[in-house]
C-alpha cells in the first residue's frame, strides 16, 4: 500500500489513482507513523516546506494531494525514492534496491565531462554532447569533474544541458558535476582550474597568511553559492596537507605548515561550502577534503602524481601531525575524503605496519583508521586514474615518446595487478567511487568473479545517492542561467575579494619605508599593467632612469627536472635558490642600480631569497593577486597584513637536511613562520 503525505489539512484517506492517500496534518503524527513508519516521522522532522522546487524537462511531474513531484520512473505512481517527504537514508535505500547491477557500477565512476576538443586542448565551447550521450546512457555514469573554462552563464547552461540528458536515464537519477578549486590563480591540470568570471581570491596560502578563519568561512559560502548557481554541486577541496617540504609542488594548494591553523581553516572551509556544520542539505556544495595522508611528506619534494614521487614517509610523531589538519574537516562533518596517491611509508595502525599500497588501496587507511578510528561515513573519493595502468610512457618518457594524457596512471604499490583487480581492491580497502574513470564494466566483472560483493558494492551506491537526495538534486537539478550575473562575482563580491587579496600579501622587508607609495610618485613597473598604474593614481615611466621606484613582479624559482612526464612537466621542482644567472634576480640587480626596487613575489614554493633579499629594497610576498590588489596595498588604500605561513629556508643545504614530514624545522630560517611587517605611515 503506498501513501503520500501532506503537511496540511485534517486527516482522512482518499483514493488517488485507485490508490490509498493519507492527508494528516500535525495533530496527527502517530496515525502517520503508524501506517508510514521511520519515513512519516522524518518527514515531519526534517522540517522540509510544504512544497520543495520541482525542476524538469523531460520528466513528467505528479501531483499528489496538492504536492508536486518527479515521476522519475516514469511509472505514474510516487514510488518512495520520489518522495521527497522521505528522509534521503529512506530513499537511498529504495533506489539502490531498484538499481540494476550496471547502474551501481556507472554509479561508483566519477568521470570528467568530454569537451568539444580545440586546437588548444582547453575548451572554451562546452561539452562534446555525443561522447556524454555514451557516458550517461550506455555507462550509467551519474558524477562528473567539469573542467570547462567558460563564464557563468555558459557553465550553467552546459550543466543544465547534461542534466537534461541524465534525465533519459531509467530511474532519472541527477548527475553530481564537481570542479576543482576556480576562484583563485593558479591553473595546472589536475590541481585547479581557470575560473573565467566566478570571483577571484588568493590562493589557500593567502588564507593561511591571514589567518581569519571567519573570512575563509565567508569565502567559502560565497563559493559555495557561486558553484550551485551555475550547476556545480562538489568541490574537490579544501587541500589540507601540511607544507612540511617545501620543494613540494603541491604546497601552495593547502593552508601551511602549521597543523593547529591548518586544522581550523579546513573546518571553516567546510563550513562555508556545505553551508553550516551539521553535514549536507539542500543549499549545499559536497566539500572533500584531500589528501588522507601525509601527501606532503614527499621524497625531495617530488609529486605523487608521478611514478618517481610516489612515496611519503613518516614516522610516529610526524604522522600524527600529518593527520591533524584533518580533523578540522571531520569537526565540521565534512561529506567527502579524497586519499593520497602516495605509498606511506613509516606510519603503523592499530600496532601494524601499513602496507606499501597508494592509500586507494590501503584498507589499514580507509577502513581501519579514517572510518574506525575517526568514525568517518561520507563518500571516499579516489584521486585521479589510480585503477589505470603506468606503462613504460608512464614509468620512463623521453623526448621522443612524452607521457600525454592517455598514459597516466597512479596504481603505486598495485602496478602487478589488472584494472579489475585495482576496482576490487581498491572498493574493499573502503574507495566508494574512483575519480577519473569510466570503467563499470570492471566493477561487474568483479562482482560476478566474486572478488567484490554486490553488498559491499550497495553500500557505497547507498551513501552517493543519499548525498543526491540531501541536495536536492532529484527534485530539481536545473539552474537559471540567467541568475548568474547576480549570484556569480557581484560587485560587493568582488570588493571583499580583491581586499582578501591585497590583505594576504607579507611584506618581508621594508627597511626604507618605501611603503606606501604616494600619488603621482614615478613608476617603473615590470608584469604589471600601465592601465592598473595610471589606476591606482601613479605615474607609469618606460625608463627606470626617470622613475623614482620600480615595481616587479617576481616568482619564487624553480626546475623542470621531469620535462618529459605529463605532469613534470608543469610542475615546479627542483631548487628553490635564486642563483646567478636567473633572470628575475638579473632584472632586480640591474633595476636596483638605477632605483630602489619593490619586488612582488609570488611564493608559490618557500624562496631561498639569497641575493633577492640583499638586492630589492622592499619585498611584497604574495599568494596569488591581481594587479589592482597589489597596487592597493603599494599605494596604501589596502595595507597587507599577512604573516609567512611558512618559513623561508636561508639555504639549499638547510632545505635538503630538514626532515620532508615535520613542519618548519630548516636550519636557521631567513624568514621564520609568522613573519611579517606592517608599512610605514
Amino acid at each position: 500500500m503506498q501513501f503520500a503525505i501532506a503537511r496540511h489539512g485534517a486527516a482522512e484517506l482518499q483514493k488517488f489513482q485507485g490508490k490509498p492517500v493519507l492527508r494528516t496534518g500535525t495533530a496527527h503524527r502517530t496515525l502517520c507513523t503508524l501506517l508510514l513508519g521511520a519515513a512519516c516521522s522524518t518527514a515531519f522532522a526534517r522540517g522540509l516546506p510544504a512544497q520543495l522546487t520541482i525542476g524538469s524537462r523531460t520528466i513528467p511531474v505528479i501531483v499528489i494531494d496538492g504536492l508536486q513531484f518527479r515521476d522519475l520512473d516514469r511509472d505514474g505512481q510516487l514510488t518512495p525514492y520520489e518522495d521527497w517527504r522521505r528522509s534521503p537514508d529512506v530513499r537511498s535505500a529504495d533506489l539502490v534496491s531498484r538499481m540494476t547491477l550496471e547502474e551501481k557500477a556507472g554509479a561508483v565512476m566519477h568521470g570528467n565531462f568530454p569537451e568539444i576538443a580545440t586546437e588548444r586542448g582547453m575548451s572554451s565551447l562546452g561539452y562534446d554532447p555525443e561522447p556524454l550521450r555514451a557516458l550517461v546512457q550506455s555507462k550509467k555514469i551519474t558524477s562528473f569533474l567539469t573542467r570547462l573554462a567558460v563564464p557563468p552563464a555558459r557553465m550553467a547552461e552546459q550543466n543544465n544541458a547534461a542534466q537534461k540528458l541524465a534525465e533519459g536515464g531509467r530511474l532519472g537519477i541527477p548527475l553530481t558535476v564537481s570542479t576543482d578549486p576556480r576562484h583563485h590563480f593558479l591553473y595546472i591540470t589536475g590541481q585547479g582550474s581557470n575560473g573565467a568570471g566566478y570571483s577571484r581570491w588568493p590562493e589557500s596560502m593567502g588564507f593561511a597568511a591571514l589567518g581569519d578563519v571567519s573570512l575563509v568561512r565567508q569565502f567559502g559560502d560565497i563559493a559555495r553559492r557561486e558553484y550551485r548557481a551555475t550547476g556545480i554541486h562538489q568541490a574537490l577541496s579544501p587541500q589540507v596537507d601540511l607544507y612540511t617540504e617545501p620543494r613540494w609542488a603541491r604546497g601552495y594548494g593547502g593552508f601551511g605548515s602549521n597543523p593547529q591553523v591548518s586544522r581550523a581553516m579546513a573546518s571553516a572551509y567546510v563550513e562555508g561550502f556545505q553551508g553550516g556544520r551539521g553535514g549536507i542539505g539542500q543549499d549545499s556544495v559536497l566539500a572533500t577534503i584531500k589528501h588522507w595522508v601525509a601527501y606532503g611528506a614527499t621524497e625531495n619534494g617530488l609529486d605523487a602524481h608521478n611514478a618517481y614521487g610516489h612515496i611519503s614517509r613518516v614516522n610516529a610523531r610526524t604522522f600524527k601531525l600529518q593527520i591533524e589538519p584533518f580533523l578540522g574537516g571531520f569537526d565540521a562533518s565534512v561529506g567527502a575524503v579524497m586519499p593520497t596517491y602516495s605509498v606511506v611509508d613509516g606510519a603503523r595502525v592499530n600496532g601494524k605496519p601499513v602496507e606499501q599500497v597508494g592509500a586507494g588501496f590501503n584498507r589499514q587507511l580507509l577502513t581501519d583508521l579514517l572510518r574506525g578510528r575517526y568514525r568517518f561515513k561520507g563518500i571516499i573519493l579516489s584521486d585521479w586514474s589510480i585503477t589505470n595502468d603506468c606503462l613504460q610512457r608512464c614509468m620512463a618518457p623521453s623526448a621522443e615518446t612524452p607521457q600525454g594524457r592517455a598514459e597516466l596512471g597512479m596504481p603505486w604499490g598495485v602496478e602487478g595487478l589488472t584494472r579489475m583487480q585495482r576496482f576490487a581492491m581498491g572498493m574493499n580497502a573502503g574507495i566508494d567511487q574512483f575519480g577519473g574513470v569510466a570503467e563499470p564494466e570492471l566493477i561487474v566483472e568483479a562482482v560476478h568473479k566474486g572478488m567484490l560483493s554486490e553488498a559491499r558494492l550497495n553500500q557505497s551506491v547507498v551513501r552517493l545517492m543519499t548525498v543526491k537526495f540531501q541536495m536536492g538534486l532529484f527534485e530539481n537539478p536545473f539552474v537559471d542561467a540567467r541568475d548568474t550575473a547576480r549570484t556569480v562575482n557581484p560587485p560587493e563580491v568582488a570588493a571583499l575579494a580583491l581586499k582578501a587579496q591585497a590583505e594576504a600579501q607579507v611584506l618581508l622587508k621594508d627597511p626604507h619605508k618605501l611603503l606606501p607609495l604616494k600619488p603621482g610618485t614615478r613608476v617603473f613597473a615590470r608584469g604589471i599593467s600601465a592601465e592598473a598604474i595610471l589606476s591606482a593614481g601613479l605615474v607609469p615611466v618606460t625608463n627606470p632612469a626617470q622613475a623614482q621606484v620600480a615595481l616587479v613582479r617576481i616568482s619564487a624559482p624553480f626546475e623542470r627536472l621531469h620535462p618529459y612526464h605529463f605532469f613534470g612537466s608543469r610542475q615546479h621542482e627542483g631548487r628553490l635558490d635564486f642563483r646567478a644567472g636567473d633572470p628575475d634576480l638579473v632584472s632586480v640587480q640591474e633595476l636596483s642600480a638605477k632605483v630602489p626596487v619593490i619586488a612582488a613575489l609570488f611564493l608559490d614554493r618557500p624562496a631561498v631569497l639569497g641575493g633577492m633579499d640583499t638586492a630589492a629594497s622592499t619585498i611584497l610576498a604574495n599568494f596569488g593577486v591581481s594587479d589592482e590588489a597589489l597596487l592597493a596595498s603599494v599605494t596604501g588604500r589596502i595595507p597587507p597584513k599577512g604573516k609567512l605561513p611558512f618559513e623561508l629556508p636561508s639555504s639549499m643545504a638547510a632545505v635538503e637536511a630538514q626532515d620532508p614530514a615535520l613542519p618548519d624545522d630548516s636550519l636557521s630560517p631567513l624568514y621564520r613562520h609568522g613573519a611579517g611587517i606592517m608599512p610605514h605611515h
